[in-house]
This record gives C-alpha cells, structure tokens and sequence, in this order.
C-alpha cells in the first residue's frame, strides 16, 4: 500500500506483467513422461539453457532441455535485457580481491559474450530489436563521485574503453559518468525464439512442467535423472544445470553461498524524447533506464528499487517510485507494463560457471549473475560448450565454483547465513495480529490460524487460499509479496503464488494447502 511519503497511483497497472513475454508466443511442451536418453541434459530455460542446448545441438550432441515452469517465464522473461560488460561498481572490486590478470579476464569473458549476441542476431537475421547503445554509469553525489573515480582508475589499468563524461544525455545533474561504447538493448524472447525454433528443428528434445530431483544417480559412466515425483527419468553423459538456483548441490552449500534479491521495472511512455543510450547509476537505490518499442511507441523502462527477497513491506511502493523517478525526468502518458525480477548473487559478485562439485566433472553449473544475466548467461553456455566439448576456455578459473576467497568471501558468506539464522528464527516467533476474515477481496497477509501463523490470500471473487506459511525448502517463514500477489521467502528466495505453487526454488514442493473447513473448525 502507499505511504504518505509516496502518492497513490491510478496509472500503474493492476497486475505486473513483461512486456517481454506480452509480445513473443512460444509453443507448449510435454511433460517428461518414462524413461529417456540424451548426451547432454540442460536444466533450465532461460537464456543459459537455451544458448546451452542451442550450442551443443549445433556441435552434434543429442540434447534434452528440461524446464520445471513454462520456457522463459523465470529471470530472462523479466529481466531489463541489457547487453553489456558494464556491471556497475565491479572493476575496481575485482582487482582487489582477485588481481588485475582475472579481472581482464572478466571483462574480455563478458564483451565476448556481448560480440556473440550481436553478431548472432546479426548472422540469423533475428528481429529481436538489437540496438547497439553506449553505457553509462553515473554518480550523482560526492561520495559516488569518489567511488566512480576508482572505477575509473580500474578502467584504465585493465585498458577497458571506456569515456570520462562530465555530464549525461539525461536531464540529470551528475558528479560524472563513465561511458561504455558499443554495448546493446534487446528484446530477449524474440532472441530466444529463434533457438527454440532451431532445437525443435534439430530433433532436441524440450519438456515443460517438469522438476528434475537433487538426487543424481551415477552408474557406468552415466548420469541418471529423476523427476520429483519419481514417475520418470533421463540418462545423460553431461548434465547442466542453469536452473537459476541449482537443482543440484552435491554437499557445495550453494543455498549458503548465494542470496536472492527482487528489483522492479516500469514502462513508460515518456512526454519528452529518450536520448538513447542505457544508464545506471552507482548509489543506492539503485536506478536503470533504457529505452524499448512497443506498439510503434517509445518506452523506457525504468528499473530498481532492489531489496533481498522477502524483506520489502510493501512490493507496490517500490513500483511507485519508480513511476515518480521516470516521470520526473521525462514525464509519463501511459505506464502499460510492470513486473519485477529475481536474481542470485554469490559471495564475491562473480557468477559460479563451471563444474558442480569437486568430485564430478560431468555436472556443471551457472548461477549467480547478479543482474547481469544477458551477457553471463550467454558467456556460461560458451563456456560449457568448450567444457563438454573438452576445448580449452581461459575463463574457467575466474568463474570456478570452487573459488573462495577470504576476501571478501568469508565475511559475507558469515553475514549472509547469520541472516538467514535470524530471518528462520524471527518468522517462527513473530506475533500475528492478522485474522482471515479481516481480509478484503485482493489481499493477502499472514494470518492466525488454530493459534498458528498461516499464509492467507483472498481472491477478487472472494475465494480463500490458506497455507501452511513454512517455506518446503528448509523451513523459513514466507512473507506476503503485495505487487507480485506470491508468498516470498527471506532465507534462500524461493517464491510460491497464491495458490501455493512453486515459482522460483531452491524450493521444489509447494506449500501446503490449509483447507477453508480446517479454519472454520
């Protein structure tokens, strides 16, 4: 709800939706159904998944994608959808805690992720809207301007290309900017498409609405795959996960070594003309803004307000100011689209991209873009095609799942989880003053429940959902998400709708059903 810092709205629109997947249909496919083989297994279809399978199809493997949702309705499907190895404050971060050598490492891995998408849609003919825009980062204080100032150092020290600017295209006033030429904006899912066309032209074999298990077992050589609920199963030589969070772990702790964030898009219709070009700034809150098509229109989406999933009071104030920051700048005739996004972050800021666990080379991973999974997506489904193709991938070092770093590693690795202690600790205790029937139609709370908390939600028809409100991944409690109407846990990120429902793991079982008779008696 809006506070009296932050005016109602009438333009926003009721329910979040990508403009992303309003305009691109993809076909349906089955679910996994008995026993089944394949060289490769990829789990997970986004853009990793998909460029994965897309990529080992094209070097003559037998590949079988496996989706737990609907392809691409997960973090590609909601992402800003910017191309580039400008990933805010990093540069200068990467030198102290991995040296100059990895650093460059970084940016070379990432611009050659940043190449491939363009001259892929290029070489295809793709209509995907692929525009090539400079980048900037901005600092609009003295305190971000010190910050900028180091990166920028970091710039010139790894000989990164990029511009000092004084000031922006934007009517904003600035401390200073760094540009970075010739990255890109996309429509994502029309890119993505395409592959999915090629996989099914190519014989690949695509399953929706099936959940792969953590449990792998290993015979001959071999990986067997299950689903969770047992019924099926599929034999693979490689198995990969680009799951967003990993459906395998292997005793790695990823669930301990990565935390869950939400941010927020809107789409404007601005009043005056966008100068083109793709900005984020270097504080906090954070804010994004690149300009889109839609309907022979100019949109410009205007991105941020990020926070730790299961942590914002109110999910809709955070759409809100987004709306006043865009209109204030460029004015706003129309906000046709919203929605938010969720992405994981590892320790150090780095994404994990490479071999699960230290004692199975035929079990890879990608997770942990941090905000940044356009050009990290793609790099991680490079890499793993080098991998299985056994080429040799100078990267592999810098993005190892293995690495840990003291610096800054184990100081956040003991910040995260005494986190997660607190947040397992404080949803068990927390007082609930909430009662079913207080709830209008629309809204959704924690509620008591036979002297319990319960998960409440109440449709515009009326309807009751009650829930068991204890996360099924390792027993936090979940939290009412206003904007995005889901149960959203603080712990590791899984996210649940209304009706229960798995949308976003670790967490592979949905919450339990707490029947309208059970509250009644």
């Amino acid at each position: 709800m809006a506070s009296s810092e932050i005016p109602s709205t009438s333009e926003l629109p009721q329910f979040p939706e990508s403009l992303w997947e309003r305009t691109t249909e993809f076909p349906r496919f089955p679910r996994l159904q008995g026993e089944t083989n394949a060289d490769v297994v990829v789990v997970g279809g986004g853009i990793t998944g998909l460029t994965t399978a897309y990529l080992l199809m094209k070097e003559g493997l037998q590949v079988a994608l496996v989706e737990m949702g609907s392809l691409l309705h997960g973090t590609t499907g909601h992402t800003t959808a910017k191309i580039t190895a400008q990933h805010g404050l990093i540069y200068d971060q990467l030198i102290g805690h991995f040296g100059e050598e990895k650093a460059r490492l970084y940016y070379e891995a990432n611009e050659e992720a940043v190449r491939f998408m363009q001259n892929f849609a290029k070489e295809h003919g793709i209509d995907c809207g692929m525009v090539e825009e400079d980048a900037y980062l901005f600092a609009e204080s003295d305190d971000e301007l010190k910050d900028l100032k180091k990166e920028w150092t970091a710039y010139q020290k790894l000989g990164i290309p990029g511009e000092w600017q004084e000031s922006l295209p934007l009517p904003l006033l600035v401390k200073g900017a760094i540009k970075l030429p010739g990255q890109a904006r996309f429509h994502p899912l029309q890119y993505l498409h395409f592959m999915v066309q090629e996989l099914q032209k190519g014989g690949a074999a695509i399953y929706e609405h099936t959940t792969i298990a953590e449990k792998v077992d290993k015979a001959n050589g071999r990986l067997n795959l299950h689903t969770e609920d047992g019924a099926s199963s599929i034999t693979c030589n490689y198995a990969v996960s680009a799951s967003h969070f990993p459906f395998y772990d292997g005793g790695a702790m990823y669930f301990s070594r990565l935390h869950a964030e939400r941010s927020y898009i809107v789409a404007i219709e601005p009043e005056t003309s966008f100068p083109g070009g793709m900005y984020i700034n270097c504080g906090n809150p954070k804010r994004s803004l690149r300009a889109a098509e839609w309907n022979g229109k100019q949109l410009v989406l205007v991105g941020g307000e990020g926070h730790k999933t299961g942590k914002a009071l109110c999910t809709i104030r955070n759409y809100e100011t987004l709306e006043l920051y865009g209109a204030s700048l460029l004015g706003a005739k129309n906000i046709p689209f919203r929605w938010s996004a969720q992405d994981l972050i590892t320790l150090d800021q780095v994404p994990y991209i490479g071999q699960a666990t230290n004692d199975d080379p035929h079990i890879l991973v990608a997770t942990g873009f941090a905000k940044w999974g356009m050009s990290t997506g793609t790099l991680a489904a490079l890499m793993f095609r080098d991998r299985i193709m056994k080429r040799d991938n100078r990267y592999e070092e810098v993005f190892t799942p293995q690495r840990f770093k003291a610096d800054p590693g184990l100081k956040n690795f003991i910040v995260q989880n005494a986190g997660v202690a607190k947040d397992l600790v404080a949803g068990k205790i927390g007082l609930v003053h909430r009662k079913v029937d207080e709830l209008k139609n629309d809204e959704g709370a924690i509620v008591k429940h036979l002297g319990k908390r319960a998960g409440a939600y109440r449709d515009e028809k009326g309807q009751l959902y009650l829930l068991d409100a204890t996360c099924t991944h390792m027993g936090c409690e979940v939290d009412w998400n206003e904007g995005e109407r889901s149960w959203d846990c603080p712990c590791h990120g899984s996210r649940f709708n209304y009706k229960g429902e798995v949308i976003e793991g670790p967490a592979t079982q949905p919450l339990t059903p707490l029947t309208q008779h059970q509250h009644e008696g």
